[in-house]
């Protein structure tokens, strides 16, 4: 059976307090394109810190700019499944 691709967008990010946090990362990258330190389709993502859903904040010092592809991407191990969420493993990300 197919995947209910509608439903799944209501029941997540169809919620209100997806589209509140969309809309807050949204203003960030509008920020930082104002600011300089991205541009359109440089392939580049406002990273929080801090994550919003950890009771981050959209302060300049919770805020740095990543490949896109570093925010967005899980850490693998050799044989490509994602590693556990155990504190201390994780490559720190680099920043530009």
């Amino acid at each position: 059976m197919p995947r209910d691709y509608k439903k799944e967008y209501k029941t997540y990010q169809g919620t209100a307090e997806q589209k509140k946090n969309r809309a807050t990362r949204n203003k960030v990258r509008r920020q930082a394109i104002r600011d300089g330190k991205a541009k359109v389709g440089d392939g580049t993502s406002v990273e929080h810190v801090k994550p919003l859903s950890k009771g981050g904040t959209n302060s300049k010092s919770n805020l740095k700019i990543v490949s896109r592809s570093d925010n967005a991407s899980f850490d693998r191990n050799s044989d490509k499944s994602v590693r556990r969420n155990t504190p201390g493993i994780y490559r720190k990300k680099k920043t530009k």
